[in-house]
């Protein structure tokens, strides 16, 4: 009974943070909405990959590692930052173009790679994964009952994620996006921007 409220503690806090708009579940959203639903599964499995490695470095212990080396955690903010600014590029390419151009490079794929880059360069995760697990986790705590809860949170992930992408997705998103496309992207290549240079500059003034 104890570890069932543990679990649901940490599933409640997890959940929270996983749901709420950031730099992953905002690029889940754009890629369904202009490349449709498998592309959507396909970004959002990758970052559900991504997600599960730093909940794995978490439970294992090495996330206190990662947040204490100064260097390798200023190197990982700083491909963290680079890789929102590319998106951030990538987002305003698409705003310049023209609609028939958009149509064209909606047919690159690699989905899952660019989904599992994204939360790998993502040193924010690893914190959100240790704020989680120390809610309900105690230092008594044995190695089976970390790994449910890892392995919870990780499907939570997994459902937050497909369902950005199925929502997303959906015929009416897709058409707005359509409509709005060039207002959409620019929106999102500012997001990515401010989310990439305040990871970058966080990192320099570390």
């Amino acid at each position: 009974m104890e570890h069932i409220e543990s679990y649901l503690t940490i599933a409640a806090a997890f959940f929270i943070v996983t749901v709420s708009p950031g730099p992953a579940n905002l690029a889940l959203a754009t890629v369904a909405m202009h490349s449709g639903r498998r592309a959507g599964l396909f970004f959002g499995l990758g970052l559900s990959a991504g997600l599960a490695f730093w909940g794995f470095v978490a439970a294992t212990g090495l996330g206190v590692v990662v947040q204490g080396t100064t260097m390798l955690l200023t190197l990982l903010k700083l491909c963290g930052g680079a890789y929102l600014v590319w998106l951030a590029i990538q987002s305003g390419r698409s705003a310049a173009r023209r609609e028939e151009d958009a149509i064209v490079s909606s047919q690159k794929g690699g989905w899952f790679w660019r989904g599992l880059v994204l939360n790998l360069s993502n040193p924010k995760a690893v914190v959100a994964w240790m704020a989680a697990l120390s809610m309900g986790l105690g230092q008594e705590t044995d190695a089976q009952a970390v790994a449910t809860a890892t392995l919870i949170c990780a499907v939570l992930g997994f459902v937050n994620y497909a369902g950005y992408a199925l929502t997303f997705s959906l015929p009416g998103f897709m058409a707005g996006y359509r409509k709005s496309r060039r207002w959409i992207d620019g929106i999102a290549a500012g997001l990515f921007a401010l989310a990439g240079f305040s990871l970058i500059r966080s990192a320099l003034t570390r």
